[in-house]
């Protein structure tokens, strides 16, 4: 029973959109109900079709030991349900994926949102500020295959100077075709500025530090108080989890809005890359330099060093650069080792290179 008109009015409410990659495969389908995840908890699902909200359970396989967490349902995927009961049967196909590595020694991907048009990037003007932090979101976001707006809130409390400052800092992100825009999170005005990313038929993922001010841009957003806030800490603004699960919102607008908790922890999965994430100028004086083996140490005609010497390459995004190479190296390793074991060949060599450099493609 594929969706009818007026179904499908309904859906696109909850961002259906027939050039979507799922409704492709989903006109294939019969006997089967159509629905949106908009909530993910450890005992289920928490679905929306379009005209109303239940929970559902997930198929028997998806819990087993050992099923990949990425082939399961996050929020944001469209999935069939059983015609007769409250049943995910199949997870419809993405166009987009935001993840990171989860925290520990094993290799796991965790799924953040699925099927977002944009990913509204929130960082607060205060000390908790961190440029470096950003760069590491635009290269997730960039893997993501979704839209990097950055978000700079809380500059009412900032003062001009200090907005100023940091829209200085990331302007070699908004240099990449990345929005970076400043806010009141608690001015109205504020869903006006961002009306180009959330109209009918589009979804939108807020990420960010705890405190950052996503839950009060997501009030701000909805027009109304339904996401719990918190102070931050005034030793260093940084805020406590006042968002504890994942969940996706309906907007006036006809957009929909997933609010996520705070993360600090954002590791590559190793499907990345540096493409388009800041570091343009890094890569270009790369292919300038005398030697082609250059490390960008002291090696004579170092374009790289030059660049650092004269102030035209920033030292703090030309470490985050070299460290963020390294831990994609390994992690891009570590997958294919994965990759590899689940296939039943041998895991082959997944030791972490102790100097191993992107760079490196710029000199074969």
């Amino acid at each position: 029973m594929q969706a009818n008109p007026e179904h499908t009015s309904r859906l696109s409410h909850i961002g259906w959109r027939e050039d979507l990659p799922a409704a492709a495969v989903w006109a294939t389908l019969s006997g089967l109900r159509l629905a949106r995840v908009v909530e993910q908890h450890r005992s289920g699902y928490r679905v929306d079709d379009g005209q109303n909200e239940f929970t559902v359970q997930s198929p028997a396989s998806w819990i087993r030991a050992g099923f990949p967490p990425q082939d399961r349902a996050a929020v944001g995927d469209w999935v069939a349900l059983a015609a007769d009961e409250d049943l995910i049967v199949r997870c419809l196909p993405r166009f987009s994926v935001l993840k990171r590595a989860a925290a520990g020694e094993h290799y796991k991907q965790q799924l953040i949102a699925t099927n977002v048009d944009v990913v509204l990037i929130v960082s607060g003007l205060d000390r908790d500020f961190n440029p470096r932090r950003l760069e590491r979101y635009l290269v997730l976001t960039r893997g993501s295959g979704a839209q990097p707006v950055f978000v700079l809130t809380k500059a009412d409390q900032s003062g001009a100077e200090l907005a100023q400052a940091a829209t200085e800092l990331v302007q070699h992100l908004a240099d990449t075709g990345a929005v970076v825009m400043t806010v009141n999170a608690k001015d109205p005005s504020t869903r006006e500025r961002l009306s180009p990313w959330l109209h009918v038929g589009r979804t939108a993922v807020l990420v960010g530090s705890s405190g950052a001010g996503k839950s009060t841009l997501t009030n701000t957003l909805l027009g109304e108080e339904r996401q719990r806030t918190a102070l931050v800490r005034e030793t260093d603004s940084r805020g406590r989890h006042t968002t504890t699960h994942r969940s996706l919102l309906r907007l006036d607008s006809g957009a929909c809005l997933i609010d996520t908790p705070g993360m600090r922890e954002l590791k590559l999965t190793g499907e990345e890359s540096l493409d388009r994430s800041g570091f343009d100028l890094i890569e270009s004086l790369a292919t300038q330099c005398r030697f082609r083996d250059c490390k960008h140490e002291r090696e004579p005609g170092c374009a790289v060093q030059a660049g650092l010497d004269s102030g035209e390459i920033d030292e703090g995004a030309w470490s985050n650069y070299r460290k963020l190479q390294a831990e994609l190296a390994h992690a891009a390793d570590v997958l294919l080792a994965r990759q590899r074991e689940d296939r039943g060949l041998p895991r082959g060599n997944t030791q972490k290179p102790a100097r191993r450099r992107r760079d490196e493609k710029f000199h074969t």
